[in-house]
C-alpha cells in the first residue's frame, strides 16, 4: 500500500501533467484489442498472438508491488520492443513515440521522457492496478 501511495505521488507531481481519462480513451482505442477492456490480456486479438498479451492490471504485482514506469514507458513508447505479432509492440507505436519531451518520474525518483500520450496512457494504467 505505501508503495501504491508513493507511486501515487509521483504520477501526481506537478513535473508534468497526465490525464489518466485521456490515457482510458488512449487504451480503449490502441490497447484493449489485445489485451481486454479490462487489462487482463484477454483482448479479441489475444488468441493469435506470438505472446499473449500481459495482464495489465498485475505489473504491479509482478514488479514486487512498484508500479514500473520506466518499463512500461519503453515498452508503449517503443524503445523496448516486444515482437508478439510479427511487428513490435505497440501496433501504434507511431502515435505513442511522439516528441519525448514529458518528463516522468520512475519509482527510483530518475526521470524519464516521453511523449504525452503515453504519460496519460500510464497514467491510466496506474489507476487499474490490483493490489494482492
Amino acid at each position: 500500500m505505501i508503495a501504491r501511495l508513493a507511486m501515487l505521488c509521483l504520477l501526481a507531481a506537478p513535473a508534468f501533467a497526465q490525464d489518466a481519462d485521456i490515457g482510458r480513451s488512449h487504451y480503449f482505442t490502441h490497447c484493449a484489442t489485445c489485451h481486454g477492456l479490462e487489462g487482463s490480456g484477454d483482448g479479441p486479438m489475444a488468441g493469435i498472438l506470438t505472446i499473449p498479451p500481459a495482464d495489465l492490471t498485475e505489473l504491479s504485482i509482478r514488479n514486487g508491488g512498484v508500479f514500473p514506469v520506466a518499463r512500461v514507458v519503453k515498452r508503449i513508447d517503443g524503445r523496448d520492443p516486444l515482437v508478439a505479432h510479427g511487428s513490435p509492440m505497440p501496433v501504434y507505436g507511431d502515435y505513442f513515440e511522439g516528441a519525448f519531451d514529458v518528463p516522468m518520474k520512475t519509482a527510483a525518483g530518475q526521470p524519464i521522457l516521453t511523449s504525452q500520450p503515453v504519460v496519460d496512457l500510464v497514467a491510466y494504467l496506474y489507476e487499474i492496478q490490483r493490489i494482492e
